[in-house]
């Protein structure tokens, strides 16, 4: 009996995890989704912020600039958009992950709306 609880827990946890859900659609979604109120935004600072959201779906919790101080939208539906994509795509991803880290990077208005909005382009254009 105990060794079948034990099953069940382990079950649970399982299914309950991010890693075995892996919504590559929902997270692609979060991550246009973030990346386009960050060339919607009216200051540098709420640029920055969802740029970060966006960012945190791209790469997920183990990628190059993820930032676990920012909201990750994407955290119950995988483990980011590259991990997930088992490599498909993944120039087009890293590039959009890079436009991210550019437009963290930036204080410059037009540079930030720019990267956001290639990062928009790039993930729509995904099949």
């Amino acid at each position: 009996m105990a060794l079948k609880k034990f099953a069940l827990a382990g079950l649970a946890v399982l299914l309950s995890s991010p890693a075995f859900a892996g919504d590559l659609k929902g997270e692609t979604v979060n991550a246009i989704e973030h990346a386009q109120y960050a060339a919607d935004a009216t200051s540098i600072d709420t640029a920055h912020m969802h740029l970060h959201h966006s960012l945190n779906c791209i790469v997920g919790p183990k990628g190059m600039g993820f930032d676990a101080k920012q909201l990750n939208p994407c955290a119950n539906a995988g483990n980011g958009i590259i991990p997930d994509s088992a490599g498909a795509n993944k120039a087009a991803l890293e590039a959009a992950a890079a436009k991210a880290r550019d437009g963290l990077a930036s204080n410059d208005p037009a540079a930030v709306k720019a990267d956001a909005l290639s990062i928009v382009t790039t993930l729509k254009g995904l099949k």
